[in-house]
């Protein structure tokens, strides 16, 4: 069988657009990600600086301990937590500081914990976080042991209320943590804020806004500066303000407007970053600096054509993703983001919604630099809960504001970003007052910390529960809804000054159509983009099906035909329809109505890509194949089986073919000229094993993996479809197998495993340098196939 995407992916953080980040200098900032130490189970006691920890396991972060397993249908997360385990994990980290900090501020900067996070340092307790989707920081000043003495950093993680989501929770400090030392005058936490509201090709106008706190006892006479460096890293501008007395215990706020002249702009292929940094300076001195990157751009919603970019009118072709990494649970390297931002860019998506939770900061990173526009949402409920008394509408009246507060100031500066989303189907809105206040706070929160982006919701039925009647629809900028596409263009055309767009829809043809042929629907996000751990409902399956990108990383046949309505670049692809039996008859999610039923069960893969059928004797197939192109030729084993025309763009070109052995070939033409082409061959029995050749870097930071895919081939190098052999894995030289995975989403093997048995014939491996050089090889082996190695070479940490 033929897959769509290559054989291998080797990550490397995209550089496309990268700005050449100038380095701070006034403040210290450390990774904080490495030697923690780690108890699986409750430790009463651990929050205390002389607690024995020496038994505990070694391991640095980010980490998800859920994923480690074992599946387990007695676990109590049930299938919306993908069967994994939940309960209290306890870390604790020893570390000592150099004399020059005992005149600064410190702290600790979490990007998150999940869940119900507490966090002591030497037994003083900093603070608690019950959503652990959410970015937060604690100052550890005056809790801190003398320059050269043992600190003990403890924080407990608390999962055990389960389900506590309708998706895969993990469990852990799942993502990066720093240590901050700053000047006791210095910016605050996401104190540095930039816009761009002036945008043209001859010049643009940023805008920043910088806030300045003075923790020290004196007063202090201060000015700030603000640098502007290219995309190349060279000055761009800078200005300085005046010098203002700063009061103790007091904050001020700086405006400043620099222009650049021929703005190198921000945009879906040329997402280039532009970056900032402002300086703190008194008597001559810089007392602290901060650097954001951003980018320079115009996005604009507009209620009669939707959504504009730098001047253009652009359709949103966006999936909605949840926040696991398959075989790395929720503690996902960028370097797996990007090998499946890849395979969306493929297909011709341009947008991704992060469904239904604030994403990592790495992943908001990666998707400035890959030109991805991003959807933020915050919450998948509010006061009344979906399933059991668990989730977070048991924090939402104490916490909701604070956590949209901090999200939206640490997520302010992505250029990425369009719109931010205030909650997803919320079972709070047939209750009009109660919904109506509740939103109008959000979008207060929203509003008064990034005044600069439009503010949506994913609304639940909304005729139903008279959302457009009631005035909650517009509280929105921008109004969305999902699934029901004639209820929101009818919406609009009761008052076409509403903005809208698809927040959650099918893969089916109809909701296309909405959005292509109606210029005001500025677009629409597919549910879902990848298949993603929990909400399987039913044992054995661990993993939703729905994605048009499989759990390891690969295209799926039938996002083909996404591809051949959204994708500019000439592309055909031969689909055989399959006999796989349809997903297991479980219960979708209560009120919801036959669509979203039929959604909830949609078949894994209702078509495959081979011509090896599981009967060689004579019948007949369908063929389905997908292209944009203006005409598509098939051959059978060399014989024209007729050329079809594209009458209609949303359907593919059908053939009924008498099987035989041998190629089936596709020839797709523009203006009578060849523009693409797929071939698929008849396996026969395996053979061998086969691995990308060729040796490849791969730096030795978490970031980056590479993903080996494994195939199981005959004689001549074709894969063979029904082959399933146990593939084990071996490593040496600088290297660690970090996990093992196929796409089979029923399987309950590890992932943290030496082997993996193929699927569809074939598996995948993914490999992490443990030194900055050396060789590194990979070895794969089954019983009666011919083994096959890969070498690649280890390279430093990216910078």
């Amino acid at each position: 069988m033929k897959r769509i995407l290559p054989a291998l992916f080797l990550a490397s953080l995209t550089a496309l657009g990268a700005a050449a980040m100038p380095a701070t200098t006034a403040r210290i900032i450390q990774s904080f990600d490495s030697d923690w130490l780690f108890l699986k189970s409750d430790a009463p006691g651990a929050d205390q600086p002389a607690f024995n920890d020496s038994a505990w396991r070694k391991l640095n972060l980010p980490h998800d301990w859920s994923i480690e397993g074992p599946f387990a249908q007695s676990n109590p997360s049930t299938g919306l937590g993908a069967w994994l385990p939940s309960g209290i994990g306890w870390y604790r980290h020893h570390f000592s500081l150099p004399a020059d900090f005992a005149a600064r501020r410190v702290f600790v900067e979490f990007d998150g914990i999940m869940a119900n996070s507490d966090v002591w340092i030497n037994g003083v307790n900093l603070g608690h976080r019950p959503y652990g989707y959410v970015s937060f920081q604690y100052e550890l000043t005056g809790h801190l042991n003398p320059p050269g003495m043992d600190n003990v950093l403890a924080v407990k993680a608390d999962t055990s209320a389960q389900p506590a989501s309708r998706y895969y929770y993990g469990a852990g400090i799942y993502r990066h943590v720093r240590l901050l030392a700053t000047d006791p005058v210095h910016i605050e936490h996401w104190g540095l804020y930039v816009t761009t509201p002036r945008v043209s090709a001859a010049q643009a106008t940023v805008h920043v806004q910088t806030t300045v706190t003075n923790q020290s006892a004196a007063p202090r006479q201060i000015s700030l500066q603000v640098s502007l460096f290219d995309p190349a890293g060279k000055a761009a501008g800078q200005t300085e303000s005046p010098s203002q007395t700063l009061a103790p215990g007091s904050a001020a706020q700086f405006d400043q407007d620099i222009v650049v002249n021929s703005p190198q702009l921000w945009d879906l292929d040329t997402p280039l970053l532009y970056s900032a940094r402002a300086t703190v300076n008194s008597a001559g001195k810089a007392l602290d600096d901060a650097v954001v990157p951003f980018g320079i751009r115009e996005a604009v919603f507009k209620a009669d054509t939707g959504f504009w970019l730098n001047g253009k009118n652009i359709k949103v072709k966006g999936v909605c993703l949840h926040q696991d990494g398959g075989a790395f649970g929720i503690a996902v390297p960028s370097g797996v983001w990007e090998q499946r931002f890849q395979a969306l860019k493929e297909i011709g998506a341009n947008a991704i919604r992060t469904a239904h939770n604030p994403p990592d900061p790495a992943f908001l990173d990666l998707c400035d630099r890959m030109g991805f526009l991003v959807m933020d949402e915050m919450f998948d409920c509010w006061t009344v809960g979906k399933y059991q008394d668990q989730d977070y509408h048991l924090y939402f009246n104490d916490w909701s504001l604070i956590d949209t507060r901090d999200t939206v100031r640490r997520d302010r500066n992505h250029p990425s970003i369009i719109l931010y989303s205030a909650g997803n189907e919320i079972h709070d809105t047939p209750n009009a007052q109660r919904s109506t206040n509740i939103l109008a706070g959000l979008v207060k929160v929203f509003h008064e910390n990034d005044p600069s982006r439009p503010v949506t919701q994913a609304l639940f039925r909304p005729n139903a529960s008279h959302d457009y009647d009631d005035g909650l629809a517009d509280l929105l900028d921008v109004i969305g809804t999902n699934y029901r596409d004639a209820e929101l263009l009818a919406a609009h055309n009761s008052k076409p000054t509403r903005k809208i767009i698809g927040t959650e829809n099918g893969h089916a043809a109809g909701p296309w159509i909405f959005v292509r042929d109606n210029p005001a629907y500025s677009g629409q996000f597919l549910w879902s983009g990848i298949d993603y751990l929990g909400e399987s409902r039913t044992w054995p399956s661990t993993t939703s099906g729905s994605g048009l990108v499989d759990r390891v990383g690969q295209l799926k046949p039938e996002a083909a035909e996404r591809q051949s309505w959204w994708s500019q670049k000439p592309m055909v692809l031969i689909t055989r329809r399959s006999t796989a039996p349809a997903a297991p008859a479980a219960a979708a999610e209560p009120g919801a109505d036959a669509a979203e039923t039929a959604q909830a069960r949609r078949p894994q893969q209702v078509q495959v890509v081979d011509w090896t059928p599981a009967s060689s004797a004579p019948h007949r197939e369908t063929v389905d194949v997908y292209s944009n192109c203006e005409q598509v030729e098939l051959f059978l084993n060399g014989r024209s089986l007729g050329s079809k025309p594209l009458e209609n763009s949303t359907t593919p070109r059908v053939w009924l073919v008498d099987f035989e052995p041998g190629a089936i070939k596709a020839v797709a033409k523009n203006g009578g000229n060849i523009v693409a082409t797929h071939q698929l061959r008849t396996a026969g029995q395996p053979a061998r094993i086969l691995l990308p050749a060729g040796a490849s870097t791969l730096p030795a930071d978490y970031e980056h993996v590479s993903r080996v895919l494994v195939t199981v081939a005959d004689e001549n190098g074709e894969t063979v479809p029904t082959a399933s052999p146990v593939i084990t894995f071996s490593i040496s030289g600088p290297g660690v197998l970090a996990a093992v995975d196929n796409a089979d989403n029923s399987s309950h093997d590890s992932f943290q495993a030496s082997e993996r048995k193929a699927w569809q014939g074939w598996c995948v491996a993914f490999v992490k340098a443990s030194a900055p050089s050396g060789k590194i090889t990979l070895t794969a082996s089954a019983p009666g196939l011919a083994a096959a190695s890969l070498s690649l070479q280890a390279a430093p940490p990216s910078p």
